[in-house]
């Protein structure tokens, strides 16, 4: 791998770290150059979680691929939906109505939510804390209590589509919403009080693996590890899709770029997240909730079976799917780690001719050389929890 293997007045250690080991979360390996317990590189192994993600989409019709997409970042759900379906309708020139528009901001700002929960139990356990990854997942399993009621599903529902969703929100939806979101604040406060002033917890994240924006902006972060080192950059707010642009809704930066800023701007995020739901809420739009495009979406499952001329359009709408001319168009969004884009290529077919996926934890795992360069094999660890990664996300 390049590494050296001493200097003139002493000889390195090498440690691997993963493929199975906790503090990776997931199949990671890191190989580190030690001094003694000083970390002087370390060369992160990726490829083990590698599925052929692009690879499958030129292999798939446009609609029947919607399912792969939610296993790229497994611990955001829809989010990952909506990345591919904002390429795929600019590609196709298809807009969403009001009320689909919502109700998909609404549903994936609830997966921000959720993502953030597994990722502060589980970053505060790295850490030694053993109690807040019990307390987050159970915050979650509310959540995922609504997902489920209004999609079926729970942490890979499947339900947007083109054009819009699966399906309308179901009877008592805003009363399920409405209870989560005054319920998680005094969550969110008790948390503050267990994770982020915990005088241990901050010794392990203040001034550990900090980076300026300029490094940041050069290797790529993006996300809330860029807004940690001050950069107010949210794609929500600089390049509005969707119905983001009628949402009023701050967005949280940090200062030094540490672990400890990191988890800062991620818990205000779930914040933040809960401010826009409640808008959602209280601003639901009537109307219907998918685009009456009759190449992308399909007739209503109920009316399929009053003329045959239904039936057929519905058959060959799930069957064949689109047929989209040909183009090229490249769909990004604020997804739960950061910049999630779908770069698609039509040839005029019925599915993809090239599709690139951009993940924000591709970026963010080649950076780890250079935060941890000088540090211990603890904050290493430290490290790797701020940075909030899966690694389906980095190998696709």
């Amino acid at each position: 791998m390049g590494l050296e293997r001493g200097r003139e007045d002493t000889d390195f250690l090498f440690l691997n770290i993963g493929p199975q080991h906790p503090g990776t979360h997931g199949v990671l390996r890191i190989v580190l150059e030690l001094d003694g317990e000083e970390i002087v590189n370390a060369i992160p192994d990726i490829g083990f979680h590698h599925r052929g993600a692009e690879k499958m989409a030129e292999r798939q019709t446009w609609h029947t691929y919607i399912p792969y997409t939610d296993r790229i970042d497994y611990l955001g759900g829809v989010m990952n939906n909506f990345a591919y379906l904002t390429a795929f309708e600019k590609l196709a020139g298809i807009v969403v109505p009001p009320r689909g528009q919502m109700v998909r901001v609404m549903m994936s700002e609830l997966f921000r939510i959720i993502n953030h929960l597994v990722w502060y139990g589980t970053f505060a356990q790295d850490l030694g804390q053993m109690s807040p990854v019990f307390y987050t997942f159970n915050d979650r399993e509310k959540a995922f209590g609504i997902v489920e009621a209004v999609c079926g599903g729970r942490m890979h529902p499947n339900w947007f589509r083109i054009g819009g969703v699966a399906q309308d929100l179901p009877a008592g939806w805003d009363r399920l919403l409405r209870d989560f979101v005054n319920y998680l604040p005094r969550r969110l406060d008790e948390y503050d009080r267990t994770v982020m002033r915990n005088r241990l917890f901050q010794a392990r994240t203040k001034g550990v693996g900090s980076c300026t924006v300029e490094e940041a902006i050069d290797w790529g972060m993006t996300g809330p590890n860029l807004r940690a080192c001050g950069f107010e950059w949210d794609f929500r707010r600089k390049q509005p899709y969707s119905c983001y642009g009628q949402l009023d809704f701050d967005v949280p930066t940090g200062k030094s770029g540490d672990c400890y800023d990191r988890a800062a701007v991620r818990v205000e995020e779930m914040r933040q997240s809960l401010r826009i739901i409640r808008q959602c809420i209280d601003n639901m739009p009537g109307g219907p909730c998918n685009a009456e495009h009759p190449l992308t979406t399909p007739p209503p499952k109920a009316r399929t079976m009053h003329d045959i001329e239904t039936l057929i359009n519905h058959f060959l709408g799930v069957s064949w799917g689109p047929v989209v001319p040909p183009g090229e168009a490249l769909g990004a969004i604020e997804a739960t780690k950061g910049n999630n884009g779908y770069y698609l290529v039509s040839d005029g077919g019925t599915n993809s001719y090239r599709t690139r996926i951009r993940t924000p934890s591709f970026a963010h795992m080649q950076m780890l050389p250079l935060l941890c360069g000088g540090l211990m094999i603890p904050d290493l660890l430290a490290i790797l929890g701020s940075m909030d990664y899966v690694l389906a996300d980095i190998d696709r």
